[in-house]
């Protein structure tokens, strides 16, 4: 049993903290995650996040000011890579520091009950092996898609401290550890609001340590003081809105015009500040997402990716195995660490329940995009699986994970040899010495390879976590952005098809003459306001496709919506039709049926009406419904344009799959333009099913690319083209057979 070893004091083991020893475990994690980090952006919010970095913009709310202001520096540092690869190189530093910061962490707890040094290091770098190859935090650190890293830089260096602070709070820097926990947090809440989860572990801590603390008022006050000043990087936020940086999500400013000095701290301001750290952009969930059994459900089935993450679920049961193990080891290294040093499990006990349970319930999420697939669309689900949001509490795991491996290994020592006899040095001087047993070096040795079960992530998710040589999403957002012709106006649908064009064009300066207009954004205040001051970038022929250097083309004045701020502010949120309407715009006659027009399909609206046809316009796949546009859509490669007379089917413009096509465009784009295809067979797989929409947007556009050359007889373009996408279909495992 795990009490026949009492606790001892860190003085009697000899416990220093190996600093050299943490720093070479975090040095061979980032090693690790340089090896398998990613070249370039990838899907989701990782475009957004460094178009904002670059920029020195606002994300969505938020707005993450800490980490757009460390990042936007890190980045500026003289690394030979891309700009979006720095980015990642900062998320995988500050996972590494983590990993070790974790590695000290594991020592300092186990020291209550290890003597040997040597043992102390082995169990701690198998608990950081473990923590740091877990899926989402390996995933998440080799491509920064949000401010996640960061966070867990922050939960490990609070918790050194807060640890720290337990074993000796009456020293005479106890005090000031209190205060920089403090501002830690404030701080670690500027970069995402969960940096205020260690909170209630921390305070947990105090109690169970000093309560009486909690009564030293100056002391209070200066930890306040701590916390408020390391939230003032929100101030960021109303000042650099103010200057209506490219990207400005949020906008909280009541500023009209850059440098108002006079309205950057207003009462205007100071709401819409706090609309946006509150995410009410958002709204707010008054019932449960799903059942909460449902959402545990949900975190679980993310466990079980941790240790071998089977995306296409052909080794479920071994899955199952795995996470069943892992979940064993912490579960026993919780119950070891509750039963030989209860001070410290005070802090990382909370700690943990707070990540996991607390942090559940609060989220409140529908179903996972991948749980419960029997289910199908008979609940609501998750656009995507969040699983990043537990990144903080699957990489603490490998502490309980590592002692309990540490415990295994102990206990079949016992198994394999004589056990050795310590004594307390402190009891030798009163000559009443307390004897200590242990097994002895020889039978620890014996049986280390137990300890290889710390592989077992590594090993297994080497394949799905890694992202290095992965371009694809950088070559989607150029082909997506060359499909366009120059000056154009692209209404997209969702993440995936916008941020990152985003990233393309603030980052890597492809086709900043093209407007991206996000139809989920449409509908919001300080969306339409962005458009109306949106300049119009010259078009860069020498730099653009080959295909639109055949003419010249005529830079546009004006914005896409040629409003006052004061219009676009008073915009309805929808307005009811109670009579059949016709909208028209030259030659477009769209009938509106009754019922009701919503804000986004009213400003598409006045944005046809304004920018077309001066501007071409496109709009992605679902993007305008219930208004009409489809006869006036032509497919070109992955886009579709507004033209201005109805169109038919005919030789020029075939219409397949319910879409006119346009067959001498698209076959230009796609035997000249797409390089994504290339990129996603080189990389051979894809992992994240909820975006396989992208990878499928090329399978379908050659599929329908090739019909329509079959249907002019040209069966070898068909034969080619089919060819290629195969290819795709099967490096993305996409079925062709409904194609």
């Amino acid at each position: 049993m795990a009490t026949t070893v009492p606790t001892r004091r860190f003085e009697e083991n000899g416990y220093k903290p190996s600093y050299i020893p943490a720093a070479i475990a975090a040095a061979l994690v980032f090693a690790l995650y340089l090896l398998t980090l990613s070249p370039s952006v990838a899907m989701w919010d990782t475009g957004e996040y460094m178009a904002a970095v670059k920029v020195l913009g606002l994300p969505h709310p938020p707005g993450n000011p800490f980490f757009v202001l460390l990042a936007h520096a890190f980045a500026s540092l003289p690394i030979p890579v891309s700009y979006a690869a720095r980015i990642n190189i900062m998320a995988a530093l500050a996972s590494a520091c983590s990993a070790g910061l974790w590695f000290l962490i594991t020592e300092r707890i186990v020291a209550r009950w290890v003597a040997e040094k040597w043992e102390r290091l082995v169990v701690a770098s198998v608990a950081t092996l473990i923590g740091a190859t877990a899926f989402t935090v390996w995933n998440q650190s080799v491509v920064n898609e949000k401010v996640y890293t960061i966070s867990l830089l922050f939960f490990t260096i609070v918790s050194w401290i807060v640890i720290q602070w337990i074993e000796n709070p009456d020293s005479r820097r106890a005090d000031r550890l209190i205060v920089l926990v403090c501002f830690l947090l404030g701080l670690g809440y500027a970069n995402h609001p969960a940096g205020f989860l260690p909170l209630p572990a921390a305070g947990i801590a105090l109690l169970t340590t000093r309560w009486r603390t909690l009564l030293r008022w100056r002391l209070v006050l200066a930890g306040l003081g701590a916390l408020t000043l390391g939230l003032t990087p929100f101030i960021y936020e109303p000042v650099r809105a103010a200057y209506f940086p490219a990207m400005n999500e949020g906008a909280p400013t009541a500023c009209e015009t850059k440098l108002e000095a006079s309205c950057t701290f207003t009462k205007l301001t100071k709401d819409r500040l706090m609309y946006n750290i509150n995410r009410e952009q958002y709204g707010q969930k008054l019932e449960r997402g799903a059942p909460y059994s449902a959402q545990v459900g949900m975190w679980w089935l993310y466990f079980k990716w941790q240790w071998l993450r089977d995306s296409h679920q052909t080794m479920q049961g071994l899955q199952f195995m795995m996470a069943f193990l892992f979940l064993a080891l912490g579960l026993l290294g919780g119950y070891v660490h509750w039963d030989r040093d209860r001070k410290t499990f005070w802090y990382f006990g909370p700690l943990m329940f707070t990540m996991t349970l607390a942090l559940i319930y609060y989220l409140n999420f529908k179903y996972g995009w991948s749980q419960a697939p029997d289910l199908g669309n008979a609940v609501d689900r998750e656009v995507r699986d969040r699983d990043y949001f537990y990144i903080w509490s699957f990489s603490a795991w490998g502490v309980w994970a590592g002692m309990g491996l540490g415990f295994v290994w102990e206990q079949i020592s016992y198994f394999l040899g004589k056990e050795r006899v310590e004594s307390d040095r402190e009891t030798i001087k009163r000559r009443q010495p307390v004897l200590t047993r242990r097994p002895s070096r020889r039978a620890l040795v014996l049986a280390t390879p137990i300890l290889l079960i710390a592989l077992i992530p590594l090993v297994a998710n080497w394949k799905s976590a890694s992202r290095a040589g992965d371009y694809f999403t950088d070559q989607w957002a150029r082909d997506y952005l060359n499909s366009l012709e120059p000056y154009a106006i692209v209404v997209t649908s969702g993440d995936n098809d916008t941020f990152p064009l985003w990233y393309a064009q603030e980052a890597e300066n492809v086709r900043r003459d093209v407007t991206v207009a996000v139809s989920t954004y449409l509908g919001i205040d300080w969306f339409a306001r962005q458009l109306i001051r949106r300049p119009v970038e010259t078009y860069d022929a020498g730099a653009g496709p080959e295909i639109y250097r055949n003419r010249q083309w005529t830079k546009p004045v004006g914005p896409p919506l040629k409003m006052t701020f004061r219009e676009a502010d008073a915009i309805p949120d929808y307005i009811e039709i109670t009579q059949p309407q016709v909208f028209r715009k030259d030659n477009i006659k769209l009938d509106i049926p009754r019922g009701y027009l919503l804000r986004d399909q009213l400003v598409l609206l006045r944005l046809i009406r304004d920018s077309f046809p001066e501007r071409p316009v496109y709009v992605a796949a679902g993007v305008g419904e219930g208004l009409g546009l489809q006869p006036y859509l032509l497919s070109q490669g992955l886009v579709r344009k507004l033209v201005d007379h109805p169109l038919s089917d005919n030789a020029a413009t075939p219409q397949i799959a319910g879409l006119f096509i346009d067959v001498d465009r698209s076959k230009a784009l796609w035997d000249t333009v797409y390089r994504a295809p290339e990129a996603l067979m080189k990389e051979g797989d894809w992992i994240d099913r909820p975006s396989i929409s992208i990878p499928g947007a090329y399978v379908f556009t050659g599929a329908v690319l090739a019909q329509a050359m079959s249907r002019r007889g040209d069966e070898k373009a068909a034969d080619a083209i089919m060819g290629r996408v195969r290819q795709v279909a099967k490096a993305a495992r996409i079925n062709l057979s409904g194609t």
